[in-house]
């Protein structure tokens, strides 16, 4: 059994526990232990996060995983005006911070502004090595954690809502880039601050999530896998 499967992840779950699930899964249905089953997955979603996730079943597809993590990639973004958060989404510490209340036009002017090639800094929060270790493991033990800006490319920012602190907006990006940054990064252009409050991936290059197992995936694939 291999292939490329889509997942509609849901709020809650890590990109592993998928893996993991789907690993098990695969496993009993080819009468294999999951540690000889090969799965993976073409670029992690945070626990928070929902949507599209690209998984590789069988040594054929696991190999093509490097490859297949540089594909540009969709998502529907919210943001919130006007705090802080000590993790960059709505999992951490918020602050409230300030008051200032952006137009609709300088959303968009922000928007635009944060398009084409830009320096971008990664969150604390990250996935990133910094001396070989994850740069969120040394955040969550309140270390210093010190990434440097680095290019990364953003096709287009569309504003679909928007109303006071909430900013609804879909963005296009390639590989690499981090929406809690440009979040933050949105913030300071508007004179305030913002996190990300609410994230949905509905695209990984010509992958679509209106491709992908629902959101109840466990009960479809416990089903598929016992045909």
């Amino acid at each position: 059994m291999q292939g490329v499967l889509l997942i509609d992840k849901p709020k809650g779950w890590t990109s592993f526990d998928v893996v993991n699930f789907v690993r098990k899964k695969v496993a009993a249905a080819e009468g294999k232990k999951p540690k000889n089953t090969k799965v993976g997955h073409t670029g992690t979603l945070d626990p928070l996060a929902t949507g599209l996730l690209v998984l590789l079943v069988g040594k054929e597809y696991t190999r093509r995983a490097t490859e297949l993590t540089k594909l540009d990639k969709t998502y529907e973004v919210t943001m919130k005006l006007g705090e802080t958060s000590s993790t960059g989404d709505d999992e951490g510490e918020k602050t409230s911070v300030s008051s200032n209340v952006p137009s609709q036009d300088e959303i968009l002017e922000a928007l635009q502004k944060y398009t084409g090639d830009i320096m971008q800094t990664p969150p604390a929060f990250s996935a990133m090595k910094v001396n070989g270790q994850r740069a969120y493991n040394l955040a969550r033990q309140g270390k210093a954690v010190e990434l440097e800006a680095r290019p990364v490319k953003i096709y287009k920012n569309e504003l679909t809502s928007y109303e006071y602190p909430f900013v609804n907006f879909t963005s296009e990006v390639g590989s690499g880039t981090y929406i809690r940054s440009l979040v933050e990064d949105l913030g300071k252009e508007l004179g305030t601050v913002a996190y990300m409050s609410d994230l949905r991936r509905t695209k990984v290059g010509n992958f679509n999530l209106s491709e992908a197992v629902p959101q109840d995936y466990p009960e479809v694939l416990a089903k598929l896998f016992a045909l």
